[in-house]
């Protein structure tokens, strides 16, 4: 299938400057509570929070990500509209996170509309509306844990900016002497291109779309959940020039995915015109998952 006009592409250059020189206010964003009340792990306010990551940090180990990599990266087990996967994220509320309990359409929309309100180009409010969208896997049998929360590199040591890094001490590659150095099995300053992910909806949603969104978007969708690295410059050893530029986009998003979340859900019926709109412009009728 050909690509859709990407002309946003082209744009890029003379968006750039603009867009990375008014980094939102925390505090706009934020409708329901103090921004420093979000991502409280010592006291969640969901009994599901901790008892999630203690089962991540055991089970997310380096060939455990490579087998889910080789099952789910074919994209061969369903093939559907994009709406169809936002129908299954409005039944699905996730277990990692402290600062909502809406489902996951709701979330979706919220950040997109943030983004929207405060005048960035479309493809990032396209980024906004499906940066969940991988817990679609989800819909395919997998446990949470496989699938949601905070993401960090496999197959070298765990930093300890990770949420819960105590669970680390659970997981087989922990005391690995083949993943558990500095370094593990890639060389100083690789690129995150060549480094491997715990396994969840960021990377999934990431190939799912990539063909379609700018570089900007892609990074976006691919490590929003990397807090260790984006708030914490736990990996800074891995990362490449590259990586460094584009972290920008990443951290220019991140405040709308964390501090748009609040109680109240957006109008869809209000909404969906702009959505079908948006969605249409940018992405085939039916997507691979």
């Amino acid at each position: 299938m050909p690509r859709p006009n990407q002309n946003p592409l082209h744009n890029l250059d003379e968006w750039e400057e603009d867009l990375l020189s008014r980094y939102p206010d925390p505090e706009s964003i934020a409708q329901s509570k103090p921004t420093e009340a979000y991502r409280n792990y010592e006291e969640p306010s969901r009994d599901t929070v901790k008892e999630f990551y203690r089962l991540n940090h055991t089970y997310q180990t380096y060939d455990f990500v490579q087998k889910k990599r080789e099952e789910f990266l074919k994209f061969n087990k369903k093939e559907m509209p994009v709406w169809a996967a936002f129908d299954f994220l409005n039944q699905l509320v996730d277990d990692s996170d402290p600062d909502t309990d809406l489902d996951q359409f709701q979330h979706l929309l919220q950040t997109s509309e943030a983004i929207r309100r405060d005048g960035h180009p479309d493809w990032m409010v396209l980024a906004g509306l499906l940066h969940d969208m991988g817990k679609v896997l989800c819909l395919f049998g997998e446990p949470q844990w496989a699938v949601v929360g905070d993401t960090f590199p496999v197959g070298c040591a765990y930093s300890d900016k990770i949420v819960y890094p105590e669970f680390f001490q659970h997981n087989p590659d922990f005391t690995n002497q083949s993943y558990n150095t500095k370094y593990g099995v890639y060389a100083p300053n690789c690129g995150l291109r060549n480094v491997t992910m715990s396994w969840g909806h960021d990377e999934y949603v990431y190939q799912m779309t990539k063909d379609y969104l700018p570089e900007p978007a892609q990074y976006m969708l691919r490590y929003h959940s990397f807090y260790a690295q984006h708030r914490e410059n736990g990996y800074d050893h891995l990362m490449d020039d590259h990586d460094r530029e584009m972290f920008k986009w990443v951290k220019l998003f991140n405040p709308y995915d964390l501090y748009s979340k609040n109680p109240n859900p957006p109008d869809w019926n209000e909404l969906k015109p702009y959505y079908e709109g948006l969605v249409a412009k940018y992405l085939p009728a039916n997507l691979k998952f």
